[in-house]
This record gives C-alpha cells, sequence and structure tokens, in this order.
C-alpha cells in the first residue's frame, strides 16, 4: 500500500530536554490516522514537522516522496493544514474569505466543499467572522481546507470549540468525505470519543516513544480491562510484568489493562500468588484504552 506520510527516525529536543527519540511511523493512501498522546508527549511537534514549520534533530520525514524540508512548493498546495488557534482574517464574511483564499488555488478550488459545510453548520454568507464563536471560526477554517481540495489533511485538535452536536456532525462529515474523496487524514484531538468514531488507524505516544500503531478495530478487539477483589489488608506487588500495564489498587479493588485472554490472566495471577476474587474481564472504548495504556497521571 502507497505510504502517503513516511517519518523515519525522528529525534527532537527542545534545548535539552528530549520530546522523543528515533521516532517512525508511517500513513497509507486513504487511512485516516488519529494521534493520541498526553500533554507534553510530542503530538504538536509531530504536526509542526509534518508541515515542514519544524526540522528534526535527526531523522527524515517525507510526504508524497519528498522531504518536507525541501518540498516542491506546486507539491505542499496538496497539502491541507489547521492548526491549533485557528487563524483567520476575522474582518472578513464567510463569502468573502471564501472569495480571497480562491485566488491562491486557481483551478483547483472546489467552494461547493466550503459552502456545503457552512450550510449544515447553519451559518449565513453575509455572517461575519468576528462575531461567530470559536468553535465556528474553526470550521470555517476546515471548511477552507476541504475547497482547497488537498490529497492530505494534517489536523491539530480539529473539534476544539464545537459543542457535542457539531462535533458529531463535523466528525460524520468529515469521515465520509474523506471515504468518498480517497483522502488521506492525520489528525489529534484532545476528545477521544470524536477520534475513534472517525479513525481507522491510531498512534499512541507515550514520552518519548510510540506505544502503539495499529488499526482501531485491532487494538479494541485486543485490550481488556481486569478487575479483582483482594483481600482487605492485602499489598500485593504491582510489578506483574511488561503484560499488565499500568497496575492500580483502589482500597481493595486491583485494575489493570492487558492484551491477554482471561485465562492467561487468571494463570498469571496465580502463579504470583495473588488471592484475588471476582475476575473480571471487560471490553472498553478507546478513551478508556488510552488511558489504561498510558496510565492516568
Amino acid at each position: 500500500m502507497e505510504n502517503i506520510i513516511e517519518c523515519k527516525q525522528l529525534t527532537h529536543y527542545y534545548g535539552k530536554r528530549l520530546i522523543y527519540e528515533n521516532l517512525s511511523f508511517n500513513v497509507p493512501k486513504g487511512r485516516i490516522l488519529g494521534l493520541l498522546g498526553k500533554n507534553g508527549t510530542g503530538k504538536t511537534t509531530t504536526i509542526n514537522i509534518l508541515s515542514g514549520y519544524l526540522k528534526p534533530r535527526s531523522g527524515e520525514c517525507r510526504i508524497f516522496g519528498q522531504n518536507i524540508q525541501d518540498m516542491d512548493p506546486a507539491l505542499r498546495r496538496n497539502i491541507g493544514l489547521l492548526i491549533e488557534g485557528h487563524v483567520q482574517y476575522q474582518f472578513m464574511t464567510i463569502s468573502e474569505i471564501e472569495k480571497f483564499y480562491a485566488a491562491f488555488y486557481p483551478g483547483q478550488w472546489r467552494k461547493e466543499a466550503y459552502y456545503e459545510l457552512m450550510n449544515k453548520l447553519k451559518v449565513a454568507p453575509g455572517q461575519r467572522i468576528s462575531r461567530m464563536s470559536c468553535g465556528q471560526r474553526s470550521q470555517v477554517a476546515l471548511g477552507l481546507i476541504l475547497a482547497q481540495n488537498p490529497e492530505l489533511l494534517v489536523l491539530d485538535d480539529f473539534s476544539l470549540g464545537l459543542d457535542p452536536g457539531y462535533r458529531r456532525l463535523f466528525v460524520d462529515y468529515l469521515k465520509d468525505y474523506a471515504r468518498s474523496e480517497n483522502k488521506t487524514v492525520f489528525l489529534t484531538s484532545h476528545i477521544i470519543q470524536d477520534m475513534e468514531r472517525l479513525i481507522d488507524d491510531c498512534i499512541i505516544m507515550d514520552y518519548g516513544k510510540i506505544l502503539f500503531q495499529q488499526p482501531i478495530d485491532k487494538l479494541l478487539d485486543g485490550i481488556r480491562r481486569y478487575t479483582c477483589l483482594l483481600p482487605d489488608g492485602y499489598k500485593p506487588s504491582l510489578a506483574l510484568g511488561d503484560d499488565f500495564y499500568h497496575p492500580s489498587l483502589i482500597r481493595n479493588c486491583l485494575e489493570t489493562h492487558s492484551f491477554l485472554p482471561l485465562q492467561q490472566v487468571e494463570a498469571r495471577f496465580k502463579e504470583a500468588g495473588i488471592p484475588y476474587s471476582g475476575l473480571l474481564c471487560e471490553k472498553v472504548n478507546l478513551e478508556d484504552a488510552f488511558i489504561g495504556l498510558t496510565g492516568k497521571y
């Protein structure tokens, strides 16, 4: 499968602080990939490297087969970029800003994609951007990116400022748009429920490394939350091994996450001499899987 994004051995520091080292990943054509990570793990750093705004200390980022640092400007037009903050010319109206941006993309501009999204948001063409909410302004920015008709969309915190109803509307709209137009999308969001509804693949980052990169269906089919009760006053060692993620004990309830099936977890607990009872195995959603794999704190 053709890769639209290829990042190899990326290493970056801010001063002496290591953000990550030897980070490698690919994004195949036509896939929607979500980057998940806690604050400070390098999500925005990765977005800035993909956009060419930031040069990594070492390693290489290639998009459409070219190094992003010296990409042909004509090819760069096939990247639609939304960065956190959604900077816009707020003195313009909805229709004025569409005409302004259209001049930069002759022969490529698809204003119908822009106005379709504005109509769904019930925004009038004459409405001034300065009088819109933060969430509405973010959707204006996204509508302009869709009209640009890029092959790759790179979206940082794409649902910033939207209420639940508009978030659901836009997630469904973006998913349908990407599928029907065979677009490749790389995105981040702090609202993981939106990601679960939208993405095909996910990268889960921890500090300095990638924990997982795999299709979301495979991740959620495999990960399980295990809980059990321990005798009052019993304090087990929480070093259960690499197959168990962030075990925690609250009062006498032990909780951990693992890709092991129930029978193997029971066997491992018995080998460790843990006097458990009521072992419960549960499927989890993406947000719970993310917290289970990266820890609550």
